[in-house]
C-alpha cells in the first residue's frame, strides 16, 4: 500500500503541545493499520488562493489546534473542500471551532458566522468563550447511541484532554441540532464536544485534543479511524477504547 498522505491544516509551532503530539499520533495509527502515513503541514495563508490545487492530492485533511490561524479563510476553504469533496476530515480544538463556522456560513446560511477570538465584534458569533476555559484539563465525554464516534471508541464514555477557551455559542445549538452536522459527543454537563457529518465518509470534529494521548505512549482510536478512512481501510471498534477508570 502506498503511503497515506494527510494534509495538516494549521500554522506549525514547535512550542504547541498538540503539534508535537500529532506526528506521534499518526505514527501509532500507522502501526495500528499497517501502512505508512505521511503528515504534511499546510500553512493557512497558503490556502487563501487555489485551495483545491493545494489540498486535492491528500487522502485526508486534519484541521489542527492552535488558532487563531494566520488565515481563517484559508482554514475554512480547506474544511469546505473536505466536506464537499467527501475527503476524510478530522478537526480538533481550533479545527472543531472552524468546522462549525464553515458549516454555518456555507450550509446553514449564516453568512456572518464568526469566532469571538479573532473577530469579537462580529454580528453572528457562532464560537464564543467557554464559561470556564479548558486549559490542560481532562474531562468525561459521553458519546451518543448510534453515532460513528461511539462505534469508533467501542464505548459510551471516554476521558479526554483539552486546551481550549472557546466553543459553540449556545444560542445556535438548536439550529445545529436541526442540521446534518450532528452533535454526537457531550461533556458531563451536556455541552457540545463532538460533531459528525451525516452522509459523509468521515467528517468528525472534537473540541478536545485526542492527539495528546500519543504523548502517553498510547494510540487514540479516533486518530486511527481517521487514518483508516484516508487509507480506504474498513474501520472497526478500537481494541484500546478510551475508557473511564473504574
Amino acid at each position: 500500500m502506498n503511503a497515506v498522505r494527510l494534509g495538516l491544516i494549521g500554522d506549525y509551532n514547535p512550542e504547541v503541545k498538540a503539534h508535537i503530539a500529532i506526528p506521534k499520533a499518526l505514527a501509532f495509527a500507522s502501526e495500528a493499520i499497517g501502512c505508512r502515513v505521511a503528515g504534511e503541514w499546510i500553512g493557512t495563508e497558503t490556502l487563501e488562493r487555489e485551495v483545491e490545487e493545494r489540498v486535492s492530492s491528500y487522502d485526508g485533511l486534519w484541521c489542527v489546534p492552535a488558532s487563531p490561524y494566520a488565515s481563517m479563510q484559508g482554514a475554512l476553504d480547506a474544511i469546505r473542500y473536505a466536506r464537499e469533496k467527501m475527503r476524510p476530515f478530522l478537526g480538533t480544538c481550533g479545527g472543531f471551532q472552524h468546522a462549525l463556522i464553515e458549516y454555518a456560513r456555507n450550509v446553514m446560511g449564516i453568512a456572518e458566522a464568526d469566532h469571538a477570538e479573532s473577530n469579537p465584534d462580529a454580528s453572528a458569533l457562532f464560537i464564543t468563550p467557554l464559561t470556564c476555559a479548558l486549559r490542560g484539563v481532562k474531562g468525561k465525554i459521553v458519546l451518543k447511541e448510534g453515532s460513528r464516534v461511539r462505534e469508533i471508541y467501542g464505548a459510551g464514555e471516554g476521558m479526554e484532554e483539552y486546551n481550549c477557551g472557546f466553543g459553540l455559542n449556545p444560542q445556535y445549538r438548536a439550529l445545529l441540532e436541526a442540521s446534518d452536522l450532528r452533535i454526537t459527543g457531550l461533556d458531563d454537563e451536556g455541552e457540545v464536544r463532538v460533531v459528525e457529518l451525516a452522509g459523509h465518509p468521515f467528517f468528525m470534529a472534537t473540541l478536545y485534543q485526542p492527539e495528546r494521548q500519543a504523548l502517553t505512549g498510547v494510540a487514540h482510536p479516533l486518530v486511527t479511524a481517521f487514518v483508516q478512512a484516508a487509507a480506504g481501510v474498513p474501520s472497526a471498534p478500537a481494541p484500546h477504547a478510551v475508557l473511564l477508570p473504574s
